[in-house]
C-alpha cells in the first residue's frame, strides 16, 4: 500500500538512521491531579501511557544515555528523538520544561525533540518555548485526539472539545513545529463507520503526522473493569489490519504515519493478547499490504486490458 512511513522521513530528514528513546519530564496531567479528574483517563495505566519511558529520578542527559545503553547492542550508529511520552509534558512551569527540553535538545546525540501533550495544556508562554526550541533543533508535538466523537471522549474522560483541539491546531502552526495526532483504533462502542470519521477528519486538518495506535486494555485500569464485565470487545488482528488498510487509504502521502499499531507492556496487558508479539504484528501488517498491492495491481490492469484472466 502507499503511504508516508515514518522510516522514510526520518532518512531523508536527517540522513542516517534516527531512534526513539522514551524520557520522563516527572510531570502530571490535568485528569490527575483534581484539574478535571483524578483517575486519568480510562485507558491509562499508572505509568500514564509511559511505561517504557526512563527512569524520572535521573537528569534528562542521564536519561538519555540510560537509554542509549538499553539499545546498545541493537543500535550502533544513528541518532535520536528525544520523546517525552508519559503523563501530559507541557503541564509544568515554562521555567521548569525550558531547563529539561535544553538539556534534552542540546544533547550531540539528539536529533530532534517530541512532546507529547493535550492540546488544552498549550498556554502561549509553552507556545513561545516550542518556537524557540525549534530554532534549535526540530521540534514535534503530538497531541492525544483518540477520537472526534463526544459520546466516545466523555466515556474515556478525556476532557476537551473538537474545538479546543482545533485552536490548538492553529496555535501550533504558528511556531512552525510539527504536529502528530494519536488517534485510538477500537474504542468501546465505537463502530468501523466512527473510526474511519475520526480517520478521515484528520485527513483534512494541517497536521504533519499521526499515530494510529490499537487499544490496549491493561492491568488497574477504568478499562479494564469494562472489559472484564463483557461490556465491549476487542479486535482480532485480522480485523485490525482490514480497518487499518482502510484508514491508511484515507490519509493523504503529506501525513506521516508515525505508528501503525503500538504494544502495550506485557506485564500489564490483558487483551488483545496477539498485540503482545510486535514483530509478527508488523511483519503480518507488511505481508497482508502486500497481498493487498498485488491484488489492485492486477485490478489495475484488467481495467486498462479487460482481460478477465487477470483478475
Amino acid at each position: 500500500m502507499n503511504y508516508s512511513s515514518l522510516s522514510d522521513y526520518l532518512k531523508s530528514e536527517f540522513g542516517t538512521k534516527v531512534y526513539k528513546i522514551a524520557l520522563d519530564a516527572g510531570c502530571t496531567c490535568p485528569n490527575r491531579d483534581g484539574t478535571l479528574d483524578k483517575r486519568g483517563c480510562i485507558f491509562c495505566s499508572a505509568g500514564g501511557s509511559g511505561d517504557f519511558a526512563a527512569d524520572r529520578s535521573l537528569p534528562v542527559y542521564e536519561q538519555i544515555e540510560s537509554a542509549k545503553a538499553r539499545v546498545s547492542r541493537k543500535i550502533t550508529a544513528g541518532k535520536y528523538i528525544a520523546y517525552f511520552q508519559n503523563y501530559t509534558n507541557t503541564y509544568e512551569s515554562v521555567e521548569y520544561l525550558e531547563k529539561i527540553f535544553l538539556e534534552a535538545i542540546t544533547h550531540p546525540d539528539i536529533a530532534a525533540l517530541s512532546i507529547a501533550t493535550r492540546p488544552d495544556c498549550l498556554p502561549d508562554g509553552i507556545l513561545d518555548l516550542l518556537n524557540r526550541l525549534n530554532q534549535i533543533k526540530p521540534v514535534w508535538v503530538e497531541l492525544g485526539l483518540q477520537t472526534i466523537h463526544p459520546r466516545t471522549a466523555d466515556l474515556i474522560r478525556r476532557g476537551f472539545d473538537l474545538g479546543c483541539f482545533e485552536d490548538a491546531l492553529e496555535k501550533l502552526r504558528v511556531t512552525g513545529v510539527k504536529i502528530i495526532v494519536h488517534l485510538i483504533l477500537g474504542l468501546p462502542f465505537e463502530s468501523r463507520c466512527d473510526m474511519l470519521e475520526s480517520v478521515g477528519y484528520i485527513a483534512s486538518q494541517p497536521i504533519d503526522g499521526i499515530k494510529l495506535q490499537l487499544l490496549h486494555v491493561l492491568q488497574n485500569t477504568d478499562l479494564a473493569a469494562l472489559y472484564e464485565r463483557g461490556e465491549f470487545s476487542v479486535m482480532t488482528l485480522a480485523e485490525y489490519i482490514d480497518l487499518l488498510a482502510e484508514c491508511i487509504e484515507l490519509l493523504p502521502s503529506r501525513i506521516i504515519i508515525h505508528r501503525m499499531t503500538g504494544d502495550g507492556p506485557k506485564s500489564l496487558l490483558i487483551a488483545p493478547l496477539w498485540s503482545a508479539n510486535k514483530r509478527v504484528v508488523l511483519n503480518t501488517i507488511q505481508r497482508e499490504f502486500t497481498i493487498r498491492d498485488v491484488r489492485q495491481g492486477r485490478k489495475s490492469i484488467t481495467e486498462k486490458t479487460g482481460n478477465p484472466e487477470m483478475t
